[in-house]
């Protein structure tokens, strides 16, 4: 192959185009896929389908990337980035009429008129057909106007000439010439090129008013203010920079998104995000290269210069690329890349509102990632201890399935063997009695503790138990927030350790997982540990509750809830009953709310109380 710039095809056995790719050297580019080094599974998918190769060699390496593009869109290669097009956003169109009307719409087509967007916030492009039509006011009839049916007085005027939201062409009361020169403006406009418009406006009512037609002038007035409004409301950046494209990258391993914005005369006039598909393992670079050029295609642009967030080794005629790194410009570069994110995160939630399932699935996929699992942690168990002291010391644990609780697995467990508040004892004791002789096993046992906590547990689970279970934890800091996720990586195989009867925390590694606080996984690992904390809480606190509105009467055999309830709301107190209980008529009394078995009972047992 040459060492020119230029572009090559990709043929599978079948004599179709699965690939289509670009180089400032052919010969280095295409070579590159077939050396050893290439290790990458989705390039090595490519290249065992490759059976035939095809290039195009050109004269310059935007011409590489122009061909590259058209031939993209010609084949639609199996294995080219694939771009999720907006056509589902608006953009609003000026017709080729002789009248041109203005007007939003979702659907495309050249033929019929010249578009500008699409716009992916509505706002701003109601906010701008707003000042179009207060301040032009363009025609909103479809009416079929041409200079001969208007001369022939084929038409009437609407309610909106009425209502002075038209100048009324349709009956000449505003010429062809005159209408074309608002249209113009209107183009202007959209393009955001307002400053232009609004020195024009301005020149003409200051001439209109030396000229003492003051009822123009203040007509002009009226414009020139609605678009001083109009521009007050936009995001303007610097009054230095004129016509610059900025593209900014938010990348991942399957989808990227890149956004586009046009900045002409210091405002921002259009800002689009896109979202692509990669079906290889194409470097950034040339990501953000097809995408620049099959924008800027999109949207016209001809900006000279061209800011994006990292070198490209590419040259374009009469283009320069540029990475700012402070100032203004850098401003609109950190401006697109929030828009950047803030797309990913809304796609992210409407994917999730739509199907459920997904986001949850998503989630556990994420989490065996992260702690490198052999398998989806689709059933995930936490355990939380809670004492005072040692005293009531209860546990308490929670299911998880498919990362939502599973209320109905939930366990609770009073501490039997420990004396004292030895958290390390007690969950010891609590997983013992678990998993042992259990019928389902969890994927995935997550503490709420750290180190230690883990390390304990893995005693029993893998050292007297033998059980290959994988063993997490999340511990807190000293504001008693959860910092960070640990996990136990063990340095040989899980089932050599579990085989090995001898359990060491030497086998061990303790990993802190990279987790960003703001990270969806993050908020619901917190969600769970709330959730077992509270479990486990509620718990002791019923246990407490219980032994400070224990009564004596609880301790006489016979006497149940009913009984102890109905004595104490006839004596209100056991002192009382006591004091009953040793007179005649108190023992009547006793059995008329008893009866004569239950009231005997309570009898005997005050009179032995007497005795003793």
């Amino acid at each position: 192959m040459p060492d020119k710039p230029g572009s090559y095809q990709y043929y599978d056995k079948d004599g179709a185009i699965i690939y289509v790719g670009k180089a400032k050297s052919l010969k280095k580019r295409v070579s590159s896929y077939f050396h050893k080094e290439v290790d990458r599974y989705k390039t090595k998918v490519l290249v065992s389908k490759i059976h035939d190769i095809t290039y195009t060699v050109v004269n310059t390496e935007e011409d590489a990337l122009l061909l590259e593009n058209s031939l993209i869109k010609k084949y639609n290669p199996r294995y080219n980035v694939l771009l999720k097009d907006g056509k589902t956003y608006p953009s609003i169109c000026i017709t080729n009429e002789p009248f041109p009307r203005i007007f939003k719409t979702r659907t495309i087509n050249r033929k019929y008129g010249t578009y500008y967007g699409p716009y992916s916030h509505l706002g701003s492009m109601y906010a701008v057909l707003d000042l179009i039509k207060k301040l032009l006011k363009p025609r909103t009839c479809r009416l079929p106007l041409s200079k001969e049916s208007i001369e022939n007085g084929k038409f009437k005027p609407c309610l909106e000439y009425h209502m002075k939201n038209c100048g009324a062409p349709c009956i000449g009361k505003q010429s062809m010439d005159d209408y074309r020169e608002s249209i113009m403006q209107a183009r202007e406009i959209l393009k955001g090129n307002t400053r232009i418009l609004i020195e024009h406006i301005y020149g003409e009512m200051m001439k209109a008013s030396e000229e003492m037609r003051f009822e123009d002038a203040e007509e002009l007035k009226k414009k020139y203010q609605l678009i001083e409004q109009f521009c007050a409301k936009s995001e303007v950046v610097s009054h230095t920079i004129t016509d610059v494209d900025v593209f900014a990258m938010d990348a991942s391993d399957d989808t990227s998104f890149i956004n586009y914005m046009h900045v002409t005369n210091g405002t921002i006039n259009q800002s689009f995000t896109y979202e692509y598909k990669r079906k290889i393992d194409d470097s950034d670079e040339d990501l953000l290269l097809t995408a620049i050029i099959e924008i800027r295609e999109r949207f016209h642009s001809t900006a000279k210069e061209i800011i994006v967030p990292i070198e490209l080794d590419w040259q374009m005629e009469n283009t320069t690329f540029f990475v700012p790194q402070r100032g203004d410009k850098h401003h609109l570069l950190e401006l697109s890349l929030m828009n950047c994110k803030q797309y990913r995160i809304d796609r992210l939630k409407q994917t999730d509102k739509l199907n459920p399932e997904q986001k949850y699935t998503r989630l556990m996929k994420e989490l065996q990632e992260k702690l490198q699992l052999d398998k989806l942690p689709y059933r995930i168990e936490l355990f939380d201890n809670s004492n005072i002291s040692g005293s009531d010391a209860v546990a308490g644990c929670v299911v998880y399935k498919g990362m939502k609780p599973s209320k109905k697995d939930y366990r609770k467990y009073n501490i039997k063997t420990v004396i004292g508040p030895d958290d390390y004892a007690s969950m010891q004791e609590v997983v013992r009695r678990r998993y042992t002789d259990s019928d389902e096993m969890p994927d995935l046992i997550i503490c709420d503790g750290g180190i230690g906590q883990m390390h304990c547990v893995q005693e029993v689970v893998a050292g007297e138990l033998g059980l290959n279970i994988p063993i997490a934890g999340l511990a807190k800091n000293d504001k008693h927030r959860t910092q960070e996720l640990l996990y136990l990586k063990p340095n040989v195989s899980r089932e050599t350790l579990c085989n090995n009867p001898s359990f060491s925390s030497l086998d061990y590694d303790c990993v802190t997982v990279q987790l960003k606080p703001e990270s969806e996984l993050f908020r619901v690992l917190t969600q769970m540990q709330d959730e077992v904390h509270r479990f486990a809480i509620t718990f002791h606190r019923d246990k407490r509750s219980k032994h400070a509105l224990h009564s004596e009467l609880d301790d006489i055999k016979g006497i149940g809830p009913k009984a102890k309830d109905a004595l104490l709301k006839t004596f209100k107190s056991v002192k009382k009953l006591r004091e009953t209980a040793n007179s005649e008529d108190g023992k009547r009394e006793i059995i008329s709310v008893l009866g004569n078995s239950k009231g005997n009972i309570i009898i005997e047992y005050f009179k032995e109380e007497k005795g003793l």
